[in-house]
């Protein structure tokens, strides 16, 4: 199986038809300069040395050069054994609180941005596992269903913001509950969801959903994000902070992290409970929870031991190049005194007879 270490040199190939355009034009301008001085047989009289065809020949050597310089970079590779990997995989449902209290900046940058990057090198970390997203704050949507297109995955992440919400709030339980409808039970895998909340004006009873989740065998672990001390929640305007959301009586709203409903929900789900900081958004404590789920073997054939062979192709180039440097222009002198279509008079070859003087 062909393959391309760094595939996108290839489009260095598409500059060829650009080369052959600007040689054409070249050569046309050459001839119509030629053809200015006088007649054409004149004028290649005049510079017999010159060849027509030898600059058709170096260019089509530095094309062929230049062909297998771009492969050559692009590094082939072939793949020299398949085998069987066996590979074990969860489903892993990621419930992310997107409610405003998740705006406050007591957590850099904001409480919402560090779980989105967190939630984003979970992703690049993924392997065999599927991976979904369920976003929440008074009523709990499906982002991206369970999937194994980690691509996917980040793009839906990016797009995540409270903004999108119709509702406020923090229904830890509706979300919890939409996870369950969303899991393939028949597949035979382990399954898992991570509560990712600042927990703050919870709606519901997420703790009895949490211990429903148990009895179909999946496992509710909670990253608690923000501080004890809170912080305002901030009004965004054009991308920049505007003011502060503020009470009845005017004073600005502090949102503090709910860590005891948190908890609770953690061992109701039989999970475990990380508290996320500045250096540690408690993803990896919460994954080797999660590794511990039974998982279903997945066997899959993949190429491996990939061989490279850019020193064909490079080596090549070079030989091309060389030959285009090596051919001249102009004729050999050896055989310029060779003409195979040239016609002499008869006469030329008579000798005369000389005329004797009386």
């Amino acid at each position: 199986m062909l393959h391309f270490a760094h595939i996108d040199f290839l489009w260095g190939l598409a500059a060829i038809p650009l080369f052959i355009v600007l040689f054409l034009l070249v050569k046309r301008w050459k001839n119509r300069a030629i053809a200015r001085l006088g007649d054409h047989k004149v004028v290649q009289m005049m510079i017999p040395r010159v060849s027509t065809f030898r600059p058709w020949l170096k260019f089509i050597l530095f094309l062929l050069a230049y062909t297998f310089l771009i492969v050559g970079i692009a590094d082939p590779q072939l793949g020299s054994k398949m085998e069987e990997v066996k590979q074990k995989s969860a489903d892993i449902m990621i419930l992310l609180d997107v409610s405003n209290s998740m705006l406050a900046q007591d957590i850099a940058p904001s409480r919402l941005e560090n779980a989105k990057r967190a939630i984003a090198q979970l992703i690049d970390n993924l392997h065999s596992d599927r991976i979904g997203i369920i976003v929440f704050a008074g009523e709990a949507y499906v982002q991206l269903p369970v999937t194994t297109d980690y691509s996917a995955a980040k793009l839906f992440l990016n797009t995540i913001n409270p903004d999108m919400m119709p509702t406020q709030g923090t229904a830890i339980g509706a979300a919890i509950e939409l996870g369950m409808q969303s899991f393939d039970f028949k597949n035979g895998t382990g399954k898992s969801m991570i509560v990712i909340t600042d927990g703050e004006n919870h709606e519901d009873d997420a703790v009895a959903a949490a211990k429903d989740a148990v009895d179909k065998d999946v496992t509710v672990n909670v990253i608690g994000i923000g501080s004890i001390e809170g912080a305002p929640v901030p009004i965004y305007q054009n991308g920049k902070i505007s003011g502060f959301h503020t009470d009845s009586v005017g004073k600005n709203v502090v949102s503090k992290l709910n860590e005891e409903m948190c908890k609770e929900v953690a061992a109701g789900g039989h999970g475990a409970y990380v508290r996320a900081t500045n250096t540690n958004s408690g993803l990896s404590i919460v994954m080797d929870q999660i590794a511990k789920v039974q998982r279903k073997t997945v066997g899959s054939k993949n190429y491996k031991d990939y061989e490279d062979r850019f020193q064909v192709f490079l080596g090549l180039s070079l030989l091309f190049l060389l030959a285009e440097f090596l051919i001249s222009t102009r004729k050999s002198l050896r055989f310029s005194h060779v003409n195979l279509f040239e016609v002499k008079s008869p006469a030329a070859n008579l000798n005369p007879t000389p005329i004797k003087k009386k």
